[in-house]
């Protein structure tokens, strides 16, 4: 039996793993490890087992606005400037 939950179910709840974004938006696990450690997605995270938890609209326009510059050109540092600057 798969652990994965359905899309359905991914799709309507408030919070997601760093393994139902990658479902979701298509991007690499690597590139939102990589995007949460630069402090460009904030999570929430529960002490017991360390699972980190993203709220699932909020993280999906982040990462859509992050692959919008990407796309332009722009370097991670310059996109930390501007999510920062735009808060």
């Amino acid at each position: 039996m798969s652990r994965q939950r359905a899309m359905e179910k991914i799709m309507v709840s408030e919070y997601v793993s760093i393994g139902e974004l990658v479902r979701i938006t298509g991007c690499r696990y690597s590139t939102l490890k990589f995007y949460t450690e630069e402090g460009l997605l904030s999570f929430e995270q529960e002490e017991e087992n360390l699972t980190r938890k993203f709220p699932r609209e909020k993280t999906m326009q982040r990462i859509t606005e992050i692959k919008e510059l990407r796309e332009k050109g722009s370097s991670i540092p310059h996109i930390k400037q501007m999510l920062e600057a735009n808060r």
